[in-house]
């Protein structure tokens, strides 16, 4: 059994662990396919940028004045969202056609969706 690696999402500053973040926002079965391309070792760049995603959607989701800073502010809420779209836009354009990247870029993109609805 290999060691679970931790705290590869930024702005963990929690006890909660990388699979339980990433569980909470794309489901675990996301988890297992995150898991499954490691294994495969395809995930490397591609892993880092749903990370970054994660650990934004993550700070946001657990601090009230980041969320009422955005609500505030919506070219800073747009740049966010943006950011972390490009980041998505990312993997898929590494994904090389591999169906398992591309299903995570898509899961990803239905957190980050998600997360824009929530501040209409």
């Amino acid at each position: 059994m290999t060691a679970e690696r931790i705290r590869e999402i930024p702005y963990n500053y929690t006890s909660f662990s990388d699979r339980e973040i990433v569980i909470r926002f794309l489901g675990s079965d996301t988890w297992d396919l995150l898991n499954e391309l490691r294994g495969e070792r395809r995930t490397g760049v591609s892993a880092r940028m749903l990370f970054e995603v994660l650990g934004d959607l993550w700070v946001v989701s657990r601090n009230p004045y980041i969320q009422d800073d955005l609500l505030g502010h919506r070219k800073r809420r747009e740049a966010l969202i943006e950011a972390m779209q490009h980041r998505i836009e990312q993997i898929v354009a590494r994904a090389d056609g591999n169906e398992k990247a591309l299903q995570l870029a898509r899961d990803a993109e239905g957190a980050v969706r998600a997360f824009a609805e929530e501040f209409r």
